[in-house]
């Protein structure tokens, strides 16, 4: 099987080199040269140009995006349908609001060209080592990719849900449901370290999963920061958000279903950047910065 790849950020190049092994013929492309360098060291077919890359690929084609939303996803596709086939697939593998999904899907769907989103989480580890991935498009379209998200992804770890959009609506929920997960484990760890009761938290969170109610892998990359650095004295108590919470509260509000729970994980996140260090607020941002950095790599040290 082959495949075009766009994209080799921390995702994307984790993915790829999976794929190779699961031997995936991949076409890899990405902005800066050194992510193609490296992929093509492991057996990939690097490019420099997006036309290349559409050039090389066998029709009809499968193309995967694993981008930033918005802007960039869209320049990227603006770029490369001109060089599409009828019949050729394009993935988005991104995080794209599902609106946008749908809307790229029907515009696509004028030119005879298939479309497919499929959410992924895991974070970096979870694309090198087995993603979860969630899985919108036709029934046909998933017949013609099901090798390919088997190879991407981890044993049991992807599902056919629906229609194109099924996929981005469900990992954009996944995030919701995350923020509120992540908010509740550092309030109460911050209760815990502000108590009485001097806690041994690696000790505490490793008990925690095992076999507790709470057992989890998000209190499994808490206990990996703070065997690193049991204060978490480098890390930022400003929470960054990516914007899937509050894209699953705008859902939310349209549909007349309440989320305060998720609400107010997410405004925690938006006043985390005026809470001064010294204030009873920075542990518990620290401890939800500290999980965002474990799973997703992304940037939570002071600056």
């Amino acid at each position: 099987m082959q495949i075009g790849y766009i994209g080799l950020g921390k995702m994307g190049k984790n993915m790829v080199l999976r794929l190779l092994e699961k031997d995936i013929k991949v076409v890899a492309w990405n902005r800066s040269p050194q992510p193609r360098e490296e992929v093509a060291q492991m057996g990939a077919i690097a490019v420099e140009t997006l036309d290349e890359l559409v050039a090389k690929l066998k029709t009809p084609r499968i193309i995967w995006l694993m981008l930033p939303a918005g802007e960039t996803t869209n320049e990227i596709l603006k770029k490369i349908i001109p060089n599409l086939s009828k019949g050729d697939l394009v993935i988005d593998g991104g995080n794209s609001f599902y609106k946008d999904t749908l809307r790229r899907n029907r515009e696509l769907e004028k030119k005879g060209i298939h479309f497919m989103d499929i959410g992924t989480s895991g974070g970096p580890g979870g694309a090198r080592s087995g993603a979860c991935l969630m899985i919108g498009g036709s029934k046909e379209d998933f017949k013609r990719v099901e090798k390919l998200a088997k190879a991407a992804a981890a044993p049991g770890a992807y599902e056919h849900l629906g229609p194109v959009g099924a996929g981005h609506f469900a990992k954009m929920v996944h995030n919701g449901i995350e923020y509120g997960m992540m908010e509740s484990i550092a309030e109460g760890i911050a209760i815990l370290k502000t108590s009485e009761f001097r806690y041994d938290f690696p000790k505490l969170l490793d008990l925690y999963n095992h076999r507790s109610v709470i057992e989890s892998r998000l209190v499994g990359w808490l206990l990996n920061a703070f065997k690193k650095d049991v204060e978490l004295t480098d890390i930022s108590s400003k929470i960054s958000a990516s914007g899937e919470g509050e894209w699953t509260l705008k859902v939310a509000k349209e549909m007349g279903i309440p989320a305060p729970a998720i609400q107010a994980a997410f405004k925690v996140r938006q006043k985390s950047e005026n809470d001064p260090e010294s204030s009873p607020s920075s542990f518990r941002n620290k401890v939800v910065s500290a999980m965002r950095g474990e799973f997703g790599g992304h940037p939570v040290k002071k600056v």
